[in-house]
């Protein structure tokens, strides 16, 4: 039978062997470590942007360099400046990469084609975004040539636009296409760089 002493003892020992323990595998982690110390954070150029990053920037410079003619579907037209701002407007796109083939690139320059979406603004200036002309949907680029080729897609009189869309898209991204477009920090970064562009 045990007294207030042999419990009030056997708790003590208890916290001393957890101590112990935590002591030891302090110790452990301690032996471990490189004796040189943590390793000072890496300087010099930054790392190169991963694939994904590298595909989605190209994909914007192509569509925002293109002129707007090239990716306009779906009832989407910009309209053509006149008079004397007749400069071409510039177009300000905001973009999500669903996928590229070959599936297994590694590098920029083995991706072959890329699926995604893309909404662009054209830029007239102080017209706010609202009442801006724009063009969107799922978008496809060619990378193999210079500069990549730009195809939307579109509905017609004999195809629905989601037929059509399954007939351009490979399936998984055609998934995608359906139910995904920009991301809210893609849509606040396009509405920041419109708003720099039209100057409003």
């Amino acid at each position: 039978m045990s007294t207030p002493e042999s419990s009030a003892r056997w708790y003590r020992n208890r916290f001393v062997w957890v101590a112990v323990v935590l002591l030891a595998a302090a110790a452990a982690v301690l032996a471990l470590r490189d004796p040189a110390g943590p390793a000072a954070p890496a300087t010099g150029p930054a790392a190169p942007a991963d694939l994904q990053g590298q595909i989605t920037a190209r994909m914007r410079t192509a569509l925002e360099q293109s002129d707007p003619e090239q990716h306009q579907h779906a009832g989407h037209q910009a309209q053509p400046a006149t008079g004397a701002d007749a400069a071409r407007p510039e177009v300000i796109c905001g973009v999500r990469v669903y996928g590229y083939e070959p599936a297994g690139a590694t590098a920029l320059t083995e991706v072959r084609t890329v699926y995604g979406f893309h909404l662009c603004g054209v830029a007239e200036r102080k017209r706010p975004w609202d009442v801006a002309d724009k063009l969107a949907g799922p978008v496809i680029l060619d990378m193999s040539t210079d500069p990549p080729g730009i195809r939307v897609v579109e509905a017609t009189a004999e195809v629905r636009f989601v037929d059509r869309l399954h007939q351009m898209f490979p399936d998984r991204y055609a998934q995608l296409a359906m139910r995904e477009a920009l991301t809210e920090s893609e849509m606040t970064d396009l509405r920041r760089r419109y708003d720099s562009a039209a100057q409003v």
